[in-house]
Parts: C-alpha cells; structure tokens; sequence
C-alpha cells in the first residue's frame, strides 16, 4: 500500500484549518479559523464557500451525522455537529445554516462524536467534562468531570463506552452508571488524539511525547511507534479497520492495524491537525496548520477472492487478476 498526494490546492483557507469532514466519496467540508466553511468537490476540483461563521465561532472539531442506521437512510442526515472555543456547540446543515447552537461547556469544545447510530453525541471540554446530548442538543447525562482538559474522545464500537483523555492516561467509562471504569497510562506525555474502531474493537492514541500507539479494548499495549520529531496531532482508523492515518507537523503516515508503517509522506503543511476517511476507505483529507487542505489517496492496495486479487491503482481505478491453479490448466 501507498498514499499519493496529487497535488496541495491554491484555493485554500487563509488561516489554520482545524477539521474536515466527507459527505460522500467526492465530496468534503472544511473549517478554519478564518470563520469560512468551505465545500470541496473532487470531481470538477471545484471549492466553494458554503458559509461565513459569525467572527465570534472558532471551530475546532467537526462531525457528520451518521447518513445510515440499519441500512436505512435517514431524513437529518445532512448535518453535522461543529465544536468551537466559545463553550458551544452548533449543529448546522448541509448549506451552512446554523440550526441550532448549544451552550455545552466553561471554556472550548475540544471534541464532539456522534455515536455509530446518530442517537446521540458526546462532547468534551477544556473544562474537563464529558458530556452526552441528544440529537436534539439536549443534555442528558454529565458522564465525567476532572481538573483537566479532555483534548479527544471516542465511542466503543456497540456504543455503550465512552473512551477519553485524561493528561497522560486513557479512560474507558462504561454508560452504565455502576460499570467498572478503565483507566491506564498511555504516553509519556499529554494525549491529544485518540480513535476507537468499531470493525476491529482496537484503540489508537497520540500525544505530546511524538508517539502513536495501538491498544486492545482491555487496555493491553499492542504497538508503540518511536518518537517521532513532533508531537501526535491527528490520528484516524479507516472504517474497515485494516488501516489507519497519522499526521505530524509536516507529516502524514498510512500504517495498517498491527502498526507497521506503509507510506510516509513530508508534506508542506505545518501539523496536520484533524484527518478524516471517506467510507469507503479508499481515501483522506488532513485539515492543515497553514490553511491548506491536504487529500490522498490509498494506492496499491489488495483485496484477495477465490483467484482473483483486485488492485487498486487509482483513485477510481482497479486492477483486477485471476490466478490459474494447476487443476485449471489441466482442464483447459
């Protein structure tokens, strides 16, 4: 496997971009300090402003309402939940309509996660608390509250456990007000990123200390990486869980589950502060510390059935191979 960047866009945000986000395949939003929500089209390499937030809203985290429940589309998919330092969060639509805004949090909204079926969504603050709210925005619980930050959170993959930073430690906290918690130091430094996938139940973390590593659901270290030059600023799990994304300043590495590092790329983007898979796992974005938005796509990788493999060599392109086992040849 490889990641191949085609090319860094002229039409970019004028400050730092802090999320981004796929609506489909060929389709992504992107959000920066300099207040612009842009929409970027894939296919006719179009960007286009979709609004201009109030200069007040400084976003800092962004998430899709999940599209699909059961296999059933739902009618609100087209929003999403937008995190910002003024303590808010704010659900807006597709067209950039703010639809409603919440006040959430004593300081910034660091994270905000929908959970896998859209029912509701978890947000984290720089006031230390982890708190859970309907679709609706309305509060339900209070799930935890510490003295410091939680710079990133994530839902367990049946949506019943709620995993979080804590400084140098990870908290996994059950729902369930009289579950056993877990709790265990990660890093060497403060955690800034963490991602749980639902597909292969493991845990990826990041932080200060410039490392990444992987974690089963039991807290047990499965892959350490070195210390890299900087800090940990963005990891994601594809959604299959075969692979996943690391962004670094001026970084961005593809390695698969076990952790074993496929491509590495130097890009000249500053720390690459959020990244984000298309579904279909084929491709990512990396929001950027110099207002560029970065997209690459997932090359030479290998899918195996019966004797065929099908490579994927392009962006829309595959290879596909059928292997002759000796009892064909005999037969032909």
């Amino acid at each position: 496997m490889a990641l191949h960047i085609p090319f860094l866009n002229s039409r970019s945000h004028k400050e730092l971009v802090s999320c981004v986000g796929w609506t489909t395949a060929d389709e992504l939003y992107s959000c920066s300090e300099d207040h612009q929500i842009l929409k970027w089209n894939l296919l006719t390499s179009d960007t286009t402003l979709v609004v201009k937030l109030p200069d007040d809203i400084y976003p800092i985290d962004l998430h899709w309402l999940p599209k699909t429940i059961g296999g059933k589309r739902q009618a609100q998919a087209e929003i999403f939940a937008l995190t910002s330092t003024d303590g808010k969060f704010h659900l807006v639509s597709k067209t950039g309509r703010i639809e409603k805004s919440v006040d959430a949090h004593k300081g910034a909204v660091l994270a905000g996660r929908w959970n896998f079926d859209g029912t509701a969504l978890v947000t984290a603050g720089e006031d230390g608390r982890i708190k859970i709210w309907s679709k609706s925005g309305m509060l339900r619980t209070t799930l935890a509250s510490q003295a410091s930050p939680v710079y990133s959170v994530a839902w367990g993959p049946d949506s019943d456990r709620i995993l979080y930073t804590s400084g140098r430690h990870l908290i996994i906290k059950p729902l369930q007000p009289s579950a056993k918690v877990q709790q265990w130091k990660a890093h060497d430094g403060v955690i800034l990123k963490v991602d749980w996938n639902s597909v292969n139940d493991l845990i990826l973390s990041g932080g200060e200390d410039c490392k990444y590593k992987v974690w089963d659901s039991f807290g047990r270290l499965l892959y350490s990486s070195s210390a890299h030059d900087y800090p940990i600023t963005s990891l994601s799990w594809a959604p299959d869980g075969e692979v996943f994304a690391v962004g670094s300043f001026n970084t961005l590495r593809l390695c698969d589950k076990t952790g074993w590092s496929y491509a590495l790329e130097k890009p000249n983007t500053g720390s690459v502060m959020n990244v984000s898979w298309s579904a279909d796992g084929t491709q990512l974005a990396g929001a950027c510390g110099n207002g560029h938005v970065i997209f690459a796509h997932v090359v030479e990788q290998h899918w195996e059935w019966k004797n065929f493999v099908v490579t994927l060599t392009k962006r829309r392109s595959m290879q596909v191979k059928r292997h002759m086992t000796p009892h064909t040849l005999e037969n032909q």
